[in-house]
C-alpha cells in the first residue's frame, strides 16, 4: 500500500486537508474494499445451534469461520488471525456451542484482556438463545453470594486471566466438577498477551493445563488474534502446546482512506511543531460538527483528557459537546460502561480513548478513526483504525506527534504506510515472573517430575526457591514453606499488586486508581491529574494509605517529573564486540527516585518553576543491554559535551527500538554515564521497562548494528540545529531533557558505524 495524490470526497470537515492544500498533510492512501468469501454452516453443527444461528438471520459463514470450525473439531488447538471486526467470535462460538449442546458435562472457559469485553460476549450468548448454553460472568464483579452457584451450574464461565489466576486456580477444589469436563479454553485478543502481561499469562494458562491434567482432561485451546507476525509462535509460547493456524480473512471490508497529518513546524531552528494534541482535537471537533462518528485514540491517559478539553472547548453548540467524552482506564466500571452504551446506542457522536477501546467491545458503527502519534506498533495501528468503516466506507487518520518514530514515519510515509506488522514478544521463562508462578502452582499442588511436561524444566528454579525458603523440597517433590496465598502477591499486568486510590479533597469523591508504580510520577504533591478532562491539582499523597488527595485546579499548565535513576548490573549473560565497542546483555537493578516536577505552560510549554519532592526511592530488576566505550571512541570532549552526545545518543537508540521490537517507548528506559563505577568506562543503558524483563533489549542486543544505523539514520535526517523532539528529545526522559548535544551523538554513532565495519 503505497502513497496516493488521490483526492477524496471524505467530506466536506477534512476537505482542505484531504485535497492536500494542508501544510499538515503528509501521504494519503486507499484500502480498496472486499467482498465476503461464504461457506455453508457445516451439517454435523449441533441442529440445536443450527436453529439459533438461523434465528439470528445467519445463513451461512465467512471462509475463516468455516476453516476455524474444521480446524478445531478435527485437528485440535487452534489460533485465528484475521482482520479487524471479521466475526472471529463465531470462530470459537461454534465448536464450543456444539460441544457443550452435544455433551451435557462438558464446560468450557473463555478468558478476556478485559472485563467490558466479557460482558460484551455475554451479551451475544445471551442474544443467540442456543437451549444447552448455561453461561455466566465470573470476575472480581461477581457478588459472592452468586459464585458457588456459577461453579455449579454453568457450562460456559466467561473471565480474564487475573480471576483465573487469583480467584480460579488457586481454589481449584471448588472447581473441581468443571475442570474435569473442560473440554475447551478460549483466549480470545491473543496479541494483547505480550510483554509482562503476556509473560505472566503464559504461566497462568500453563497452570491451567497442569490442573485440568491432574483431574483427567486435556482441553483444546482456541486462540484468536488481530494479524501479527508470529501468531503461531505467540500460541505456542502462550500456552505450551502446539497450533494449527487459520488466517484467510473471508470477511467483507468496506473501503477505507488513510491520511498522515503531521502538525505545523512553528520554528525551523529549535525543531517545535504545533502540539498535536492541539491538532487532533481539531480535527475531531471538525468531525464532530460534520456528524461523522468519530473515536480518537490518544496514546496516555492524560492525552486523552486533553485532547477531549481542547475539541470541547472548540464545540460552539453545548449540545453537541455534549455528546463527546473521554474514555481510558482509571474510571470506575459504571462510567465506563455508560460511556459505552451511550457511544453504541448513538448518543455520543465522538470519544476520545485511549487503548482501553481498541479492542473489540461492540460500540456500535464508526465512522472515522484518528489514531494520535505512532501507538507504538502497526498491529496496534491496524485495530485502532478498524474500528472505523467497518461495514461502509471509513476514515482512518494519523496525526504525528514530535517525538523521533512519528517524525522519521513523516520522512518516510511508505515506511508507514507499507510496515509489515510486527512480531509479539513475550518470555514466560524470565525469572522474576517464572519463579513466581511456580510458587503459585506448588501452593496448587506440590510439584512433581511429571510437571515437566507442562511447566518446563523448573527443578533448578524450584531449588533457588528452596534456597530463598519459599519452598521445602522432600524427595522430589516441592511444596510451599509458608501457609501464605502466592498467587495474591503477583499482579499480571504491573510491578506491584496495589494501587493508589484518587480522591476528591473538596466532594470526597473517589475519582479513580492509579497503579503503584506510576504513582509517584504521575500523583506526586503538585501533579496536575486530569480526570475526565477536568484538571485536579494533587494536595496529598498519602503513603501510608495509598491514597492521592486532590482538589479543582486552574488548568492551564501541566507537569512533568524529574527522575534520578541509577543502574548496577547483577549478571552479564552476553557480551561481543559490536561496532568497536564492548557490548553486553544481561540483568540489571534499576533505582529510581522521583526528585522534583516542573511545571509547564498548556500554551507554549514554557516552564514556569521547577519543585523539589521528597519521594522513596523505587527498585526492579530487569533486563538489559548495554555498552562501554574506550578513548578511541569518545575521543578529546570535555565532561559536558561527552554527558550529552551519550543521553542523545541513548535517547535516538530508545526511540527506533520499536522498529525492531514489538514495543513502544515507554516500555524501554535507559541510562548514560560518563563513567559507570561497574564497567570503569563511559557506558549507555537501555533497559526493558518492567520488573524481570521480557526480551525487549535482548532483541536490541540480537540486531545492535540495526539499531545504531537506525538511529544514526534519524538524528542525521532531522533538520533541527541542535536537538529537538523529533530526533533526541525524548517526552518521557526522567532528566528533563538535559543534557543533550545532537552533533556529538551522530559523531559518536557515525565514528562506531565506520569504525565497526
Amino acid at each position: 500500500m503505497a502513497p496516493t495524490p488521490r483526492i477524496s470526497d471524505w467530506t466536506d470537515a477534512l476537505e482542505g486537508l484531504i485535497a492536500g492544500e494542508d501544510e499538515r498533510l503528509v501521504a494519503t492512501a486507499q484500502e480498496l474494499s472486499q467482498e465476503p468469501l461464504l461457506c455453508p454452516i457445516p451439517d454435523e453443527l449441533h441442529p440445536a445451534v443450527q436453529e439459533a444461528l438461523a434465528n439470528s438471520g445467519i445463513d451461512s459463514l465467512y471462509s475463516h469461520q468455516a476453516d476455524a470450525w474444521e480446524s478445531v473439531m478435527k485437528r485440535g488447538h487452534t489460533i485465528v488471525t484475521t482482520g479487524t471486526a471479521s466475526g472471529k467470535s463465531l470462530c470459537f462460538n461454534l465448536p464450543a456451542l456444539h460441544v457443550l449442546s452435544s455433551d451435557t458435562r462438558a464446560r468450557a472457559l473463555y478468558l478476556y484482556p478485559t472485563k467490558a469485553l466479557a460482558q460484551d460476549q455475554a451479551r451475544a450468548l445471551t442474544e443467540l438463545r442456543v437451549p444447552a448454553l448455561r453461561h455466566a460472568i465470573y470476575d472480581g464483579d461477581t457478588p459472592q453470594g452468586e459464585r458457588a452457584a456459577i461453579r455449579k451450574r454453568s457450562n460456559l464461565v466467561l473471565t480474564n486471566p487475573d480471576m483465573l489466576h487469583v480467584g480460579i486456580l488457586p481454589h481449584h477444589d471448588r472447581w473441581g466438577d468443571f475442570l474435569a469436563n473442560l473440554a475447551l479454553v478460549i483466549v480470545d485478543e491473543a496479541h494483547v498477551y505480550r510483554g509482562v502481561f503476556g509473560s505472566h499469562v503464559a504461566n497462568v494458562l500453563r497452570r491451567l493445563r497442569r490442573l485440568a491434567r491432574a483431574y483427567g482432561t486435556t482441553p483444546r485451546f482456541v486462540l484468536t488474534s488481530a494479524t501479527i507476525a508470529n501468531p503461531v509462535q505467540l500460541a505456542n509460547e502462550l500456552t505450551g502446546v502446539e497450533f494449527n493456524l487459520v488466517d484467510r480473512d473471508g470477511a467483507p471490508r468496506g473501503e477505507r482512506e488513510i491520511v498522515m497529518c503531521n502538525p505545523p513546524l512553528l520554528d525551523e531552528r529549535t525543531g517545535r511543531r504545533a502540539s498535536s494534541l492541539s491538532e487532533a482535537a481539531a480535527l475531531f471537533a471538525d468531525l464532530v460538527e460534520a456528524g461523522v462518528r468519530t473515536i480518537c485514540f490518544a496514546r496516555s491517559r492524560r492525552a486523552a483528557e486533553l485532547i477531549y478539553q481542547f475539541a470541547k472547548r472548540r464545540l460552539d453548540d453545548p449540545a453537541l459537546a455534549g455528546r463527546i467524552a473521554p474514555y481510558r482506564a482509571g474510571y470506575t466500571p459504571t462510567q465506563r460502561r455508560e460511556i459505552e452504551s451511550r457511544l453504541s446506542e448513538g448518543e455520543l457522536i465522538g470519544v476520545v480513548a485511549t487503548s482501553a477501546l481498541e479492542l473489540g467491545i461492540d460500540i456500535g458503527h464508526l465512522d472515522a478513526a484518528i489514531s494520535v502519534t505512532f501507538p507504538g506498533t502497526v498491529a496496534s495501528l491496524r485495530q485502532q483504525w478498524g474500528r472505523a468503516g467497518r461495514r461502509r466506507r471509513g476514515l482512518a487518520m494519523y496525526v504525528a506527534g514530535d517525538d523521533a518514530l512519528d517524525q522519521f514515519f513523516c520522512r518516510h510515509p511508505e515506511e508507514f504506510l507499507d510496515r509489515p506488522v510486527e512480531a509479539a514478544i513475550l518470555d514466560h521463562s524470565s525469572d522474576m515472573i517464572y519463579m513466581n508462578h511456580l510458587m503459585a502452582a506448588a501452593y496448587e499442588g506440590p510439584l512433581d517430575p511429571s510437571d515437566r511436561e507442562v511447566l518446563g524444566d523448573f527443578e533448578p528454579y524450584a531449588d533457588r526457591l528452596v534456597a530463598a525458603g519459599e519452598l521445602r523440597k522432600r524427595g522430589d517433590r516441592y511444596a510451599p514453606r509458608h501457609a501464605g496465598f502466592p498467587a495474591a502477591q503477583v499482579s499480571l499486568r504491573s510491578a506491584s499488586i496495589d494501587s493508589f486510590t484518587i480522591v476528591d479533597g473538596v466532594a470526597g469523591e473517589l475519582l479513580g486508581f492509579v497503579e503503584a508504580e506510576r504513582a509517584f510520577s504521575t500523583v506526586h504533591p503538585g501533579a496536575v491529574y486530569l480526570h475526565l478532562g477536568e484538571p485536579y491539582e494533587v494536595q496529598e499523597l498519602d503513603l501510608a494509605n495509598r491514597r492521592a488527595l486532590v482538589v479543582p485546579a486552574p488548568g492551564d499548565y501541566y507537569t512533568q517529573p524529574k527522575i534520578e535513576t541509577e543502574t548496577f548490573i547483577e549478571e552479564e549473560r552476553e557480551r561481543r564486540e559490536a561496532l568497536g565497542v564492548e557490548l553486553s546483555f544481561g540483568i540489571v537493578s534499576v533505582t529510581q527516585e522521583v526528585v522534583a516536577y516542573q511545571r509547564k505552560r498548556l500554551a507554549d510549554h514554557e516552564v514556569i518553576d521547577l519543585n523539589t519532592l521528597d519521594l522513596p526511592e523505587q527498585n526492579f530488576v530487569t533486563q538489559a543491554l548495554w555498552y562501554e566505550l574506550g578513548e578511541d571512541r569518545v575521543g578529546d570532549l570535555d565532561l559536558h559535551a561527552l554527558l550529552g552526545a551519550l543521553h542523545a545518543a541513548e535517547h535516538s537508540q530508545i526511540a527506533v527500538l520499536p522498529l525492531i521490537a514489538m514495543c513502544d517507548r515507554w516500555d524501554i528506559g535507559g541510562l548514560s554515564t560518563n563513567y559507570h563505577h561497574q564497567t570503569g568506562r563511559p557506558t549507555i543503558f537501555i533497559y526493558d521497562g518492567h520488573p524481570g524483563g521480557v526480551g525487549i533489549t535482548k532483541r536490541g542486543f540480537d540486531e545492535f548494528e540495526r539499531l545504531v544505523r537506525d538511529a544514526s539514520r534519524l538524528i542525521a535526517e532531522c533538520p533541527c540545529e541542535s536537538g529537538c523532539p523529533s530526533c533526541v528529545q525524548s517526552p518521557k526522559c526522567g532528566n528533563l531533557n538535559e543534557p543533550l548535544a545532537k552533533a556529538g551523538s551522530l559523531d559518536l554513532m557515525r565514528g562506531m558505524l565506520d569504525g565497526g565495519r
